[in-house]
């Protein structure tokens, strides 16, 4: 469908969200320079939390009129404004829990705020790229300004060294996926997805299947450093330890789940046609995500590991649903990243209260935080995958599909790492409820209201999609259309 005969505001309207963030990033960068260095910044939260609240909501405007914008490059369906919408959810999530962060630590700038709009301003834009160069941009737009945010403590040396690895290996990631659209390019003479799959789908023109395959590979290449898979996983838990506590949670949800959104864009649209060379490769990769993550958790002795092992595990079992290349499949997968997003969020809210945050500094948090402990028990019985949680009907819904598609070892595999996990998270409710208060614990200081609003509504979001899943099952399967 061409759209050179559109009206310039309905093409606008479509590309609305992205253009709120990027003026909304601008003004806060104006506003920035009217205070001290170390002066506090008040409204700027608010600010930060009113563009989030006008993106949405253009999000959803521009959703009732999808289609094609720009000659092809921007498609708003369904699939964009799901994702859309979650990144921008977990971009006030992270606005709430890092001003006070942000506040006590006497670092709170307006450049972060402005950072962390243009990083959800290349996320959205990833989940509504209809082309490989547009893809291309949305991923330097967020990954760039992650990693700034990342390094965001600037004396603080766990932070410099966070960002400087997270922008070394993603500078090299994003090496292979250039490489990779470049030689898709020279295979197909088009960057457009449908028009990609048009010439893979045709066994005329189609261009050799081995050079394609590796064209496909050095993208997913790309891609599994972005969801923290195998095997480009190594990342994660260095930069989600030594990043601020708020942009760790920021980075474990929004970027991830907007890779995911391109890596389904790319695979289920531009190399659809060649499905059966790149669904074996991403099995294993699926598999060995699992494995190494969930082992590697078990020695973890520093919750902020654990959970950026965690991290990882999760990837994998996303992956199985990919894998198992249906509307299911990718029904799943939009379910658990909601899911995911909100009770990790969640579990790395109630770390920022902390300094430290080793697995012993948890001893006794229940008779000196009764509520904070429960809440956390909350995040990590969804993150085993209990009952009554978002995070049992996520798994339960991604081995589902595995298991309608044949994959019955994948999904087997997927169970058994999954009972492993159960064991290094448990740990966690073991030292809160069960491990006596050390003699030299330090005082816990009260959760700020906006983190409190966090925890709360975390908390009942995870307990809410395990009650009562059905509704966000539903606008899962509404926005799975990718599949012809």
């Amino acid at each position: 469908m061409e759209t050179n005969n559109l009206p310039a505001a309905q093409e606008l309207l479509r590309f609305l969200p992205e253009m709120l963030l990027a003026v909304f990033a601008t003004i806060i960068m104006l506003w920035e320079s009217r205070y001290d260095e170390h002066g506090e910044r008040p409204g700027m939260p608010t600010f930060a939390l009113i563009a989030l609240a006008l993106a949405a909501l253009a999000s959803l405007i521009a959703g009732a009129d999808p289609g094609l914008a720009f000659r092809n490059m921007l498609v708003v369906d369904s699939f964009a404004t799901f994702f859309r919408l979650l990144v921008l959810t977990v971009g006030a999530l992270t606005v709430l829990t890092a001003s006070p962060f942000l506040r006590e630590r006497k670092a709170e700038g307006g450049e972060f705020y402005s950072l962390l709009l243009l990083s959800l301003l290349g996320q959205s834009l990833m989940a509504a790229s209809n082309e490989l160069m547009m893809v291309f941009i949305g991923i330097e737009i967020s990954s760039i300004s992650s990693y700034i945010l990342a390094g965001y403590l600037r004396d603080d040396r766990r932070s410099n060294e966070s960002a400087l690895k997270y922008f070394l290996l993603g500078s090299f990631a994003t090496g292979f996926l250039l490489y990779g659209i470049s030689w898709t390019y020279g295979l197909t003479g088009s960057t457009n997805l449908n028009e990609i799959a048009a010439v893979l789908g045709n066994p005329d023109i189609a261009p050799d299947a081995v050079l394609t395959a590796a064209a496909a590979a050095l993208i997913l290449a790309g891609l599994c450093f972005k969801i923290s898979a195998f095997p480009f996983q190594s990342w994660a838990p260095d930069v989600y330890q030594g990043a601020p506590t708020p942009v760790g949670a920021f980075l474990s949800a929004a970027p991830k789940a907007a890779a995911f959104a391109t890596l389904l864009r790319i695979f289920f649209t531009a190399f659809e046609p060649m499905a059966d060379r790149w669904l074996p490769l991403l099995t294993i990769v699926a598999l060995l995500t699992m494995i190494i993550g969930n082992f590697a958790a078990l020695w973890q002795t520093n919750v902020k590991r654990m959970l950026g092992y965690s991290s990882i595990a999760n990837a994998g079992y996303v992956l199985v649903a990919v894998a198992a290349h249906s509307s299911l499949g990718i029904s799943a997968v939009l379910f658990y990243l909601v899911a995911y997003s909100i009770m990790n969020f969640g579990a790395f809210a109630v770390l920022s209260l902390r300094e430290e945050t080793e697995l012993n500094d948890f001893n006794g948090l229940a008779s000196r935080q009764p509520r904070t402990a429960a809440l956390m028990s909350v995040f990590i019985a969804s993150l085993i995958g209990l009952p009554l949680t978002a995070g049992f009907f996520g798994k339960f819904y991604i081995f589902k599909s595995a298991i309608d598609a044949e994959l019955y070892w994948l999904a087997a595999l997927g169970l058994l790492t999954s009972a492993v996990a159960a064991f290094y998270y448990l740990r966690v409710i073991v030292a809160m409820y069960m491990k006596p208060v050390p003699d030299n614990a330090p005082d816990l200081a009260i959760p700020a209201p906006g983190l409190q609003a966090v925890l709360f509504l975390s908390a009942a979001a995870t307990l809410g999609f395990g009650i009562f899943p059905g509704w966000l099952l539903d606008w899962a399967t509404r926005s799975s259309g990718l599949l012809r």
